[in-house]
């Protein structure tokens, strides 16, 4: 697909200096851990949620793609719904043994 450069500088305002480059805030990606060095913390939270339950996966250091990948496996193996915001994987319900249990046997050993 051709990348739109023009959609990126939309209120830019013009300049006359013929030397000017246009510098864009591209944000970087992060890069993602081995899996054995990746602490994850699995909590459980209520408030907030108008009283439904939901487990949290805490501290995923990588990119935004691999951590939507771990939040369908675990999503799927818990047969279940959630959502990865904010570097935070949600899994609706009540499934924190489950997905420390899915974690280590997928190689996250540092999981708690």
């Amino acid at each position: 697909m051709k990348k739109n450069d023009w959609k990126e500088r939309l209120n830019i305002v013009y300049s006359t200096n013929p030397d000017y480059q246009y510098i864009t805030d591209e944000k970087e990606e992060n890069e993602t851990l081995p899996k054995q060095q990746q602490k994850l913390r699995v909590s459980i939270e209520k408030n907030h949620r108008g009283g439904k339950t939901v487990t949290i996966v805490k501290n995923f250091i990588g990119s935004d793609n691999d951590a939507k990948e771990l939040g369908r496996l675990l999503k799927t193996k818990c047969g279940v719904g959630g959502s990865v915001k904010d570097g935070e994987i949600l899994v609706q319900g009540d499934f924190k043994a489950k997905i420390i249990e899915l974690l280590k046997n997928d190689g996250y050993t540092q999981t708690k």
